[in-house]
């Protein structure tokens, strides 16, 4: 077993939320759990008692009527609180002081701050209006809109009206935007008129008044004066068909007691799409008291969130991150909201931002950590950040080089968090654990209530082996359904396919010695010459080693019956890839990795097409270099970057 990167101190482990709820659950139960192992081993055995303890332990404000869990055998039917009720708007409005809530910064242009006092008035104008204006449970509210107050603002009225909510970020394309929305069918839009990113303006007010036109279900469209705020000038909407200035539509009414309907647990809360690279996007609906349950699970035992803490995730709303970020609220906590480039004017600053804000929690990329590394940006010799205790890593797989660089360069005495899930379960299936040590490269361990194990082809589970990441037992934040899936015919193909009746999430992972998990890449994304399996962030640890390339993108091409690597890397300024370089890279894979995981071709381009949430999209440039058309360019956030890799003679040539 190797030595730990960091480990907690004693005091550390005392103080943890999570140490106390072990000590709930022996209390309630008679046990005597002295582990986290232990805990998650008795989570996964009665999940109907954990479940129904975290309920109380967290302090969910609603009727939790047991039983906790309906459980048929059957994952897809199972029913967590089948009769409890609550509001998810209510249990993230708990407060009501003037202490802070929301902290807004918009790259160098914007700032404002919320108290909880302002936050509720705020949500209580919007809910009047929106019910005047005919919203009503069961109804969407959309929102084109920048990771700012008026976004969770809109979210929040929506949800305690019972209906659900769906948010893009302002960057998409006209296309992408109907894509998404138009399959839901919104009442209201909530917009911007434009946003700020890497110094620059960019107004949306044109493409707002097209999408208005091709929106039929639309009543209102609200927007919001983000940019003209931020320039003192007057907004001009007359040309977008039933638009209303966010301000003028909230104006006629004044602070008033909120309502918040009790809802079933189950009832919809959130539509989010998956990146659509292959087709339309999916619509993934999630319930509230799921997404609600396993965030402040999350929040609390995972990442040690506390009332009064100041948490931060840099986010677009397009991903789920920032649903994720959002439920911190309800953890009494102060949400710190950043708008923008992360490296505008440089890549100090959102740790300016944690000096300023006492950051406690920082959540990021683990493109963003390794960007840090190849710029020599070092944090912690030109910033405190005093408060930090957790910096969480999620987007693809944290490299364990980034893990060194984060001890040596961050901070040295805080919680590393490498976490994974996704937008299917608005959550993570493994996650930090701010009681027990972190181990180089490894993600600290399954979530509790969280039946994750590693199958091989032949769907039995391994350790230390590399295989698909399954969930084998129902939790609560499980898909309600796919919007529109007749007989849920789309939902199970996604996810009980490949396993009939589990959970496979689509991750090519590993269980450590440790009992932590290294996920090796997406499943779909796997490659495989001479048939050995091979994930992609395995030869993505070894190429960023090379401090000439910047970054890379990884895929199989079919050849001959087989299929071979093809590599693609930016390299800094100034540099050419030459056969030096070429060797230099094949050396660094054959020697960190093996001989099978070496490239055939290594291929210099300029740029690496990537979602909107900043994922690299390895099945749209395997795509395109097999001669297949990309079915779905406008979920790409630089869709042109795809003509790079058209027709290489490169490739043309080793192929024949």
């Amino acid at each position: 077993m190797q030595t730990p990167i960091w480990q907690p101190s004693p005091a550390q482990i005392a103080d943890a939320n999570l140490t106390r709820f072990i000590q709930e659950v022996n209390t309630a139960h008679q046990l005597n759990l002295s582990s986290y192992d232990e805990l998650h081993a008795w989570s996964i055995k009665h999940p109907e008692l954990f479940w129904s303890v975290l309920w109380d332990f967290t302090d969910i404000i609603g009727d939790k009527s047991e039983p906790a869990l309906l459980d048929t055998g059957k994952m897809t039917d199972a029913r967590f609180f089948p009769h409890g009720r609550l509001n998810f708007a209510e249990n993230l409005l708990r407060r009501d002081d003037n202490t802070e809530a929301i902290v807004f910064r918009g790259e160098e242009k914007a700032r404002n701050r919320f108290s909880w006092r302002e936050l509720n008035a705020a949500v209580s104008r919007l809910q009047q209006a929106m019910q005047a204006a005919g919203v009503e449970s069961g109804d969407r509210v959309a929102a084109l809109m920048p990771n700012m107050p008026e976004t969770i603002i809109g979210m929040l009225a929506s949800a305690s009206l019972g209906a659900a909510w769906s948010s893009c970020s302002p960057d998409f394309g006209e296309q992408g935007i109907v894509d998404r929305f138009g399959q839901i069918e919104p009442k209201i839009l909530i917009a911007c008129d434009g946003y700020f990113y890497n110094g620059k303006t960019f107004d949306i007010l044109a493409k707002l008044a097209a999408v208005a036109g091709r929106l039929s279900s639309l009543e209102k469209i609200l927007v919001v004066p983000y940019v003209a705020s931020v320039q003192k000038q007057d907004m001009d909407i007359t040309g977008i068909d039933r638009a209303v200035a966010f301000d003028d539509f909230i104006a006629p009414y004044s602070r008033q007691a909120l309502h918040f309907a009790a809802l079933p647990f189950s009832h919809p809360l959130y539509i989010l799409f998956s990146s659509g690279t292959t087709g339309l996007p999916k619509c993934i609906v999630h319930s509230a008291g799921g997404t609600l349950l396993q965030h402040v699970k999350e929040h609390q035992l995972h990442c040690d969130i506390k009332p009064g803490d100041r948490v931060f995730y840099f986010t677009t709303c397009t991903w789920m991150m920032w649903n994720w970020l959002v439920s911190a609220l309800a953890s009494e906590a102060t949400l710190l909201l950043y708008d923008g480039s992360p490296f505008y004017p440089d890549g100090n600053v959102l740790f300016d931002y944690a000096d300023d804000e006492s950051m406690t929690h920082f959540g990021t990329s683990a493109k963003f950590i390794d960007a840090l590394n190849k710029q020599s940006t070092h944090p912690k010799n030109t910033h405190r950040l005093e408060a930090l205790r957790l910096l969480a890593s999620t987007g693809s797989p944290l490299s364990p080089e980034s893990f060194d660089f984060v001890y040596a360069h961050i901070k040295q005495d805080l919680v590393l968090a490498s976490i994974s899930g996704g937008t299917d379960i608005v959550s993570c299936f493994v996650l930090g654990n701010p009681t027990a040590p972190v181990y180089r490269g490894e993600i600290s361990c399954k979530g509790l209530g969280m039946a994750v194990e590693v199958w091989n082809e032949e769907g039995m589970p391994v350790v230390r082996e590399k295989g698909e990441l399954v969930c084998t037992l129902p939790f609560p934040s499980m898909p309600v359904c796919f919007w529109n899936d007749a007989n849920n015919e789309k939902y199970l193909a996604a996810y009980f396919e490949r396993f009939p009746g589990v959970w496979a999430h689509g991750d090519f992972a590993e269980i450590t010695i440790n009992n932590g998990i290294i996920i090796h890449g997406r499943s779909d994304a796997t490659l495989k010459p001479g048939g050995v399996r091979i994930g992609t962030a395995e030869i993505y640890r070894q190429v960023e080693q090379i401090s000439a390339v910047l970054e890379s993108i990884v895929v199989g091409q079919k050849l001959d019956g087989d299929e071979r690597i093809i590599l693609f890397v930016v390299l800094r300024n100034g540099i050419v890839l030459n056969e030096t370089l070429r060797k230099k890279i094949r050396q660094q894979v054959r020697g960190g990795a093996s001989v099978r995981h070496v490239p055939a071709l290594i291929i210099q381009v300029s740029d690496i097409p990537r979602t909107k949430s900043g994922k690299i999209a390895e099945l749209a440039v395997r795509d395109v270099i097999e001669g297949r058309e990309v079915k779905n360019k406008a979920a790409l956030a630089n869709p042109e970057a795809l003509s790079l890799y058209k027709n290489l003679e490169a490739l043309e040539f080793s192929a024949r």
